[in-house]
């Protein structure tokens, strides 16, 4: 006869797997282990984890393990409850589970690393689970690993916001720019939702900062000027180039096309990545295209060369040059005569700061456009979140960042 024992795949202290009964339920059995006690183990208060050796009551608890081959496992546990001369009558602690649950330790461990790479509905059906218990015990493993808030450290930070289900429902998301981690996730993009982050902060915490990188969004820089007006704040180039290009260039491509003769608004139509791209990613027969385009018509080229320097604007690494090259700049748009290029050079002016602070502090949100695109695919991945929380621990687990600052 096989001395062969399911005993050695059962480690648990105070119990012992005593007979086990297999039924087949088509592609898959079943395996159902009895334990008993162990009589030399003595119960532990699952309270206080002391010793509690005068017993309640038995019972016996139904609860999952990891499969057997083909063969999912299931465990029936003697379960005491103990008289606690400090907390009273309580489970006794079983140190493969944990209390109140129906799974052991080493199960829910092995599902929730499953949900790293897999989303929840597929584990669910691997493991023969409910979605709700699959997601609450990745949500536990979430909690504990990256629930508790970090904000230690905090210099130059990223703001930016995302969108996460259509009818224009945005969250905003704290990028710790040396580190490359996501800080704090919060619903919407008001000047509220910034605000709960900072308040989340010690003071010690808020005088940290120094600069955060966001786009010219009045929201996040009201937020900024009433809760932490220290902070510099700097305007992400790629925002302010792209504002110019739909406030400007095709405001203008638009104006001028109405100028036109019927031939001449079909030249000028088709012509609005011409303008908006760079001039070294054009083919050489879009760039005989372009230059004929302005030389044709000075609007165009105008705001096409002021779109030029204003891009050499973020090259600047002393203040005080920039500041400079900003009013040249601005001096020339306001003498344009091109009402949408003035109206861009006065809301430049007020917003100066954004821009001149880009040369003390060179940060930009591009990084967190990257990883906004990442977070977009674990939603797509997992057809959308119904908690918002678990949305959160998802993204702020896939994005731990690096240990140091760069």
């Amino acid at each position: 006869m096989s001395d062969l024992s399911v005993a050695p795949y059962f480690p648990f202290p105070g119990v012992f797997p005593s007979s086990q009964v297999i039924t087949d339920e088509g592609d898959r059995a079943h395996s159902l282990i009895q334990f008993d006690l162990d009589q030399t183990y003595s119960p532990r208060c699952s309270g206080c984890g002391e010793m509690a050796e005068p017993i309640h009551s038995y019972h016996q608890r139904r609860i999952r393990d990891l499969n057997l081959a083909h063969a999912t496992v299931e465990l029936l546990v003697p379960h005491r409850k103990v008289r606690c001369p400090d907390c009273g009558i309580r489970i006794e602690a079983h140190d493969f589970l944990a209390p109140f649950r129906r799974s052991t330790r080493r199960f829910e461990q092995a599902v929730a690393d499953l949900c790293q790479y897999l989303p929840i509905k597929q584990v669910a059906e691997h493991f023969g689970l409910s979605w709700h218990t699959v997601k609450e015990i990745d949500k536990r493993r979430l909690i504990q690993e990256v629930g508790t808030p970090c904000y230690d450290d905090l210099r130059l930070l990223a703001v930016d916001e995302i969108s996460v289900r259509k009818g224009h429902r945005y969250m905003t998301s704290v990028l710790n720019f040396e580190t490359g981690r996501i800080v704090w996730m919060g619903q919407d993009r008001k000047k509220q939702t910034l605000q709960r982050f900072f308040a989340e902060l010690s003071p010690e915490q808020l005088a940290s900062i120094q600069a955060i990188a966001l786009d010219m969004s009045g929201a996040y820089r009201q937020a900024i000027l009433e809760t932490c007006p220290q902070v510099a704040m700097v305007y992400d180039f790629f925002h302010v180039v792209a504002k110019y290009g739909r406030e400007v260039i095709d405001r203008v491509r638009l104006d001028e096309s109405k100028k036109q003769s019927e031939e001449g608004r079909r030249y000028i139509k088709g012509s609005r990545y011409l303008l908006l791209r760079n001039e070294e990613n054009l083919r050489s027969d879009q760039l005989d295209r372009l230059q004929e385009l302005l030389s044709m018509n000075e609007a165009l080229n105008t705001v096409y060369v002021l779109k030029d320097q204003l891009k050499q604007l973020f090259t600047y690494r002393c203040p005080g040059r920039a500041r400079r090259a900003l009013h040249q700049w601005c001096d020339l748009a306001l003498a344009s005569g091109l009402p949408p290029l003035e109206r861009f050079a006065l809301g430049l002016l007020n917003h100066a700061d954004g821009i001149i602070n880009h040369a003390r502090y060179p940060i930009h949100t591009g990084v967190l456009e990257g990883i906004h695109n990442k977070i977009k695919v674990i939603k797509r991945q997992a057809y959308g979140f119904r908690d918002d929380h678990y949305f959160f621990l998802k993204v702020k687990a896939a994005f731990p960042g690096r240990l140091q600052p760069d």
